[in-house]
Parts: C-alpha cells; structure tokens; sequence
C-alpha cells in the first residue's frame, strides 16, 4: 500500500530541487535519509523532512516499518511564480520571478522475493 507526503509551495526552483529529487529515487528509506544529509544543496534539507515525515506517516496510520519501505515515486512541479521587479536605469523595471516547487513523495513496501 502506498504511502504518499506532499510539500507545496517550496520557496526553490524546481530544477534545483529535481537534482536532489533524483538523487533518491528508487532508494530505501534508510539510505535515502544517509544520502540527503550529507548533500550540500538547499533542497536536501526540505526533502529530509518531506521523507521523514512520510516515514511518519508509513509508522502511525499504516503500521509498517521503515526497513522495508523504498521511495517509490518523487515528483517535483512547478507551483506559482512571485512576480517581482527591479529597477533599472532610466526609469525602467526588469520583471524577476521568483519560482516555487511542489513536490509528491510515495513510499511502498519492498516485495521479499521467497
């Protein structure tokens, strides 16, 4: 059974955050947590929490443990852009837009081959 954590609104650019995304695809739980601290990029620390808290979520409402688990699914979106403006020379403005991420993370349970 699927286990699913969802962060909206990430004030980080989605191309960011998908490098670190694909860093733990596919991985255990266990080494996806090993994996995102020891990444220097800004968008580890968001995606450390967003796991842990589907680990969170795998423990309390279903009953599984964290061995087993592996990130089945991550997802990184585009959410909506702040538009801002910066002033330039002779009274003009640059349009600056600040981007936002939204980001899906599934859990499943390893299948044991017998």
């Amino acid at each position: 059974m699927p286990v699913t954590a969802k962060l909206h609104y990430l004030r980080i650019a989605p191309r960011k955050v998908r490098l670190v995304a694909d860093l733990i695809r596919g991985k255990s739980t266990r080494d996806a947590q090993t994996i995102l601290n020891f990444t220097t990029k800004k968008a580890a620390r968001s995606l450390l929490k967003l796991l842990n808290s589907a680990i969170a979520n795998a423990k309390n409402n279903l009953k599984l443990e964290e061995v087993n688990l592996f990130i089945s699914k991550i997802e990184v979106n585009e959410g909506p852009k702040l538009k801002r403006s910066r002033p330039r020379a002779r009274g003009q403005a640059y349009a600056i837009q600040k981007k936002t991420s939204h980001i899906n993370l599934v859990l499943e349970v390893k299948k044991h081959d017998t």
